[in-house]
């Protein structure tokens, strides 16, 4: 799990900007959806084109996250990274420039919709009721990636959580255009990985900063604890 370093300077910025460092001390789990990014065999299988190793670090944080989801009435979505015929044509500049032939091959072999690579992680819990997307850029909510906004919006959501990986590719994609979008979202420090300590954190700090609550395991968890049924007669 990756040693997390919030920048002193940083700190002081966004505290001098907002007067707090927490931006949101309740949340409505009921308006709440858990986006766990990208948490796949393809992700975490030694010697992939796209292997992030510490991903499988993460895993018991993200199941944590996920049962506290489901027992205090929240949203857990299963977000998985897709390659399709046409995505292949509609985003040729990702896989036509940015990897060599042999390794854009291998994203291909393993992320193509319905190829093992493409399979959620057999650690990771997936219950009956949990919503499961296909995104098909980096970012799950811009043009061309998935039809998740909308559905998020259908059901009210206002609020999503942020885990999986890769924290300042995918993780950092959707966490910034879900806060244009007008979500509220919390960024999981300790649920979230690539591929070292630097790239993690830079993506941290400028989470902080602009555009979430960047907070722990321990504090989702709290947030999503159900509210004491009100005693009999009151």
């Amino acid at each position: 799990m990756h040693l997390v370093k919030l920048e002193d300077d940083i700190v002081q910025i966004a505290l001098q900007r907002r007067g707090r460092l927490r931006l949101f001390e309740a949340i409505d789990p009921k308006r709440t959806a858990h986006l766990v990014i990208d948490m796949q065999v393809g992700f975490m299988t030694p010697g992939a084109p796209a292997e992030i190793a510490p991903a499988a670090t993460i895993i018991p944080n993200i199941n944590r996250i996920s049962a506290a989801c489901r027992e205090a009435g929240a949203l857990n979505v299963f977000v998985q990274n897709s390659i399709s015929e046409e995505s292949k044509h509609s985003w040729s500049n990702w896989f036509g420039s940015f990897w060599t032939p042999d390794k854009r091959e291998g994203m291909y072999a393993t992320f193509m919709v319905g190829k093992p690579g493409h399979a959620l992680h057999p650690d990771i819990k997936v219950e009956e009721g949990d919503m499961h997307i296909n995104k098909f850029r980096f970012g799950t909510f811009v043009d061309g990636s998935s039809d998740l906004h909308g559905r998020l919006q259908a059901l009210g959501i206002d609020t999503v959580i942020i885990t999986g990986c890769a924290t300042n590719i995918c993780c950092e994609s959707t966490a910034r255009d879900a806060m244009m979008l007008n979500y509220k979202v919390l960024f999981v420090s300790d649920g979230t990985a690539t591929h070292t300590d630097y790239e993690h954190n830079i993506t941290l700090n400028n989470m902080m900063l602009t555009f979430a609550d960047v907070v722990t395991t321990d504090d989702v968890t709290g947030l999503l604890q159900p509210e004491p049924a009100s005693p009999a007669g009151t």
